[in-house]
């Protein structure tokens, strides 16, 4: 699996948690979008290199 792909794949998990912990009420909008900021990043990266 390519640095891209494992990026991708752990956006992608990390998103679906955080989806599904705001659909429950665990987290307002503001903490979701702050707690996939860091993997944003990540993906972000990994497409520059």
């Amino acid at each position: 699996m390519t640095e891209l792909e494992e990026a991708v794949e752990a956006f992608l998990a990390e998103a679906d948690t955080v989806y599904g912990e705001y659909e429950q009420g665990y987290m307002d909008a503001d903490a979701a979008l702050s707690r996939l900021e860091p993997s944003l990043s990540e993906l972000r990266d990994a497409t520059e290199e």
